[in-house]
């Protein structure tokens, strides 16, 4: 099946503790089903101390599952469903259901 979220994409978080914040995808984990957003799923960890880096209390974001996500729409910035569809030109691009718009440029 296509990716329907990909890297760079804004998203919205559906569920969960941050429910209704948005961030930009910086790597998804097909695999695993998972991607990781920026600034969003942020956690503290206790770091030791190493040679090339020092100790102490870090935060960092864990990967959000993608049910869990849902596109940004272009026109308003609300959650939206993608779908696909090819152009004249043959090229194969997302839109945005709620409102038409393309998500691929």
């Amino acid at each position: 099946m296509a990716a329907k979220i990909k890297k760079g994409d804004k998203v919205v978080v559906l569920t969960g503790r941050d429910k209704g914040r948005s961030g930009e995808v910086v790597q998804v984990m097909p695999k695993e089903e998972r991607a990781l957003v920026r600034g969003v799923n942020i956690v503290k960890r206790h770091q030791r101390q190493t040679a090339n880096q020092e100790g102490g209390i870090i935060s960092k974001e864990l990967p959000v599952h993608l049910s869990n996500l849902a596109v940004a729409d272009p026109k308003d910035g609300k959650p939206t469903r993608v779908g696909f569809k090819v152009l004249e030109d043959g090229r194969k691009v997302r839109f945005a259901k709620r409102s038409g718009d393309l998500i691929d440029g």
